[in-house]
C-alpha cells in the first residue's frame, strides 16, 4: 500500500463492508476510486483504465488484480501497476485506512504520463 503523505487529509468513502473478492467504486472530490477486498485486506486504486479511460469497477477481480471489461488490461490492486496489455501505464494507488468501521483514503495525484 502506498505510504500516507504526512499532513494530507484522509477522505471518508463509506462503510468498510466490502466482502472478500468484491469491489466497490466511490466518487470523492472529482476522483473515481475503486476499492477491493483481497483476502481480507482493502486496497484502493484509480477507477480508470490507462489504456482507454474505461471504468475498472465494471471489470472482474482475479485474486488481487482487476481486469478492465473493455480490452482485458489488468492492474494490481496493491500498487496500481499495469500487469497485462494493452495497458502499460499504472493507475494511482491510494493510501487507505479503516477508522471506526469507515474506509478512508488519501488522495494522491495520478502517475504521469497519462493515457
Amino acid at each position: 500500500m502506498p505510504e500516507p503523505i504526512p499532513g494530507e487529509p484522509f477522505h471518508i468513502l463509506g462503510p468498510a463492508d466490502v466482502a472478500d473478492g468484491e469491489t466497490r467504486d466511490y466518487q470523492v472530490e472529482g476522483h473515481s476510486i475503486l476499492v477491493a477486498n483481497c483476502g481480507g485486506e482493502l486496497w484502493a486504486i484509480e477507477d480508470r483504465c490507462t489504456h482507454d479511460n474505461g471504468p475498472l469497477a465494471e471489470g472482474r477481480l482475479y485474486r488481487c488484480e482487476i481486469e478492465c471489461p473493455r480490452h482485458g488490461a489488468k492492474f494490481d490492486m496493491k500498487t496500481g501497476r499495469a500487469t497485462a496489455l494493452p495497458a502499460f501505464l499504472p493507475v494511482a494507488a491510494y493510501p487507505l485506512r479503516v477508522v471506526d468501521g469507515q474506509i478512508e483514503v488519501q488522495l494522491v495525484p495520478p502517475p504521469q504520463p497519462r493515457y
